[in-house]
C-alpha cells in the first residue's frame, strides 16, 4: 500500500551502474566480485557502503554494481561521487590484477564457458533462474545496464509517471546504446544488450512481456494483472516458491510499490559515470515535460498502444540515433509537428526543451553534446573498430573505454 513517507514524483532519484570486472592484461572477464566485496568490507557480503556510494553483487561473479547509497536530488554531486566510487573500486581491484570495463556487453566473452553465478547470499534464487532459463547465456550473464529509479507517492503520481515512462522508453537506446558487438561480431542491432534481454526469458515470456509495460495506472490493477500474472507464469517452474514478483518482472520499466518507484532498465552503461548521469538527466527532463502535459494531455499519453511502443523500441535499439520515426501521434506527445524525424533529431528537440530546466546545464550539456555530435557510444565503438575485428583491435578499443572510465573522459572518434 502507499505510505505517506514516500518521496514524491521527481523529488529525488536513484541511479545504479553495472560494470564488468576484467583482467588487467587480457581484458577477459574475472569472476572475483565476491572476493572484492569481502576485502572491502572485511567480511563476506553482497553489499558494501562506501561513503555516498555503495557496491553490490549481481547474478554473475564478474559484475559489480556501483550506485548512490541513498536517493538524491543532487545529481551533479552524485556524478562526482560515482566517479570517486569508480576510483575506489579500481584501487580495490588492483590487488587482484583486475580493472573495471564499461559498455553494455563484453565483446568477446563466451558465457557458456566463462559464466560463474554468485554462490553466496540469494544463491538459491540465481540457481533457480539458471535451472529454468540457463543463465550461461548473454541475456543473463553479459548485460551491463543503468537503472534509473523515479519515485511516486500515490496512484495519482504513479499514473502520470508510468504513462510518461512508457512513451520515453523506446527512444532511450538512441542515447544510451553501447553494446554493438557479441563474441567478436557486430550484431544486427547497435544495442545488442536489448536484443539479448528480449530473448532471455523466452521459456516464460510473460516475465518480459513486450518490454514496454502495459498501460496500467493504479497499484491495485498492477498487482492483480502484472504481479498476479508473473506468479502464475512462474508457478509451474517454482515448486519451492523462491521467486518474488518484484524480481520476476523483467520489463523495460518496472513498478516497485514496495519502495514507491518506477525503475527504468533499458539503458546500457556508458564510458564514465558523468555520461550516465547526463543521459538520466535528459530522460528526467523529458519525463517532466510529459508529466506536466505541456504537449498532450494525460489521456492521450495513456492511449498509445504497447505494440506501437514495443515496435519502436526494437527499431531504435537496432538503428539508434538514425532511426526514422514517422508516427505523427507519437511525435505529438513530445510537441513535434514534423511528419518525420530521426531519433537523434527528436532527442535534440527534447534536450532543447529540457534546457529550460535547471538540470540541463553545464557539464550535463557537454556530455550530451558528444552523443549528439558523434552518436551514441555503440555508434562510436563501431566507428572506431570499422572492419577490423582482430583481437588486437578489439582489445585496443575496449582498453581505451576502460581508460575513459578511470579518467572520467568521453570516448570520441571525431
Amino acid at each position: 500500500m502507499n505510505q505517506p513517507s514516500r518521496l514524491s514524483i521527481f523529488e529525488a532519484f536513484g541511479i545504479e551502474l553495472e560494470y564488468m570486472v576484467v583482467d588487467r592484461e587480457t581484458l577477459d572477464v574475472r569472476p572475483i566480485a565476491d572476493r572484492v566485496l569481502q576485502s572491502a568490507a572485511g567480511r563476506p557480503t553482497s553489499d558494501f557502503e562506501c561513503g555516498p556510494t555503495a557496491w553490490s553483487n549481481e547474478l554473475a561473479l564478474h559484475v559489480l554494481e556501483l550506485k548512490g547509497a541513498h536517493p538524491t536530488a543532487d545529481l551533479m554531486s552524485l556524478s562526482t561521487s560515482l566517479q570517486q566510487g569508480v576510483a575506489r573500486l579500481q584501487a580495490a581491484l588492483a590487488s587482484h590484477d583486475a580493472i573495471l570495463m564499461p559498455s553494455g556487453m563484453h565483446p568477446w566473452m563466451d558465457p557458456t564457458t566463462e559464466t560463474q553465478l554468485w554462490p553466496h547470499q540469494c544463491a538459491e534464487i540465481y540457481n533457480a533462474y539458471h535451472a529454468i532459463f540457463d543463465c550461461f547465456t548473454h541475456g543473463w550473464a553479459n548485460v551491463q545496464s543503468v537503472h534509473l529509479n523515479l519515485p511516486f507517492a500515490n496512484d495519482y503520481e504513479f499514473a502520470r509517471l508510468h504513462a510518461a515512462v512508457r512513451l520515453l522508453l523506446p527512444i532511450l537506446p538512441a542515447l544510451a546504446a553501447s553494446s554493438p558487438i557479441v563474441q567478436r561480431q557486430f550484431g544486427p542491432w547497435r544495442d545488442m544488450r536489448m536484443q539479448k534481454v528480449r530473448e532471455h526469458c523466452r521459456r516464460v515470456p510473460f516475465l518480459t512481456g513486450d518490454m514496454i509495460p502495459e498501460p496500467i495506472y493504479d497499484e491495485a490493477t498492477y498487482r492483480h494483472e502484472i504481479f498476479g500474472g508473473l506468479q502464475a507464469a512462474i508457478a509451474p517452474h517454482d515448486s519451492a516458491g523462491v521467486f518474488d514478483a518484484n524480481f520476476l518482472n523483467a520489463r523495460g520499466a518496472i513498478a516497485r510499490f514496495d519502495r514507491g518507484s518506477v525503475e527504468i532498465r533499458v539503458m546500457d552503461v556508458q564510458e564514465h559515470p558523468a555520461v550516465d548521469i547526463a543521459i538520466c538527466v535528459a530522460a528526467i527532463a523529458a519525463l517532466k515535460t510529459l508529466v506536466a502535459e505541456r504537449c498532450q494531455p494525460l489521456k492521450s499519453q495513456q492511449q498509445v498502444a504497447t505494440s506501437t511502443l514495443s515496435s519502436l523500441l526494437d527499431r531504435v535499439s537496432a538503428d539508434v540515433e538514425s532511426t526514422v520515426i514517422d508516427d505523427a501521434d507519437y511525435l505529438r506527445q513530445f510537441g513535434v509537428v514534423d511528419r518525420s524525424v530521426t531519433a537523434g533529431e527528436l532527442w535534440r528537440h527534447l534536450i532543447d526543451v529540457g534546457a529550460e530546466h535547471e538540470l540541463l546545464i553545464g557539464d550535463v550539456k557537454n556530455e550530451l553534446r558528444v552523443i549528439l555530435r558523434e552518436g551514441c557510444l555503440a555508434t562510436r565503438i563501431a566507428r572506431a573498430i570499422g572492419d577490423d575485428m582482430r583481437q588486437e583491435r578489439l582489445s585496443e578499443v575496449y582498453r581505451s573505454l576502460s581508460d575513459c572510465l578511470t579518467a572520467g573522459r568521453a570516448f570520441t572518434t571525431g
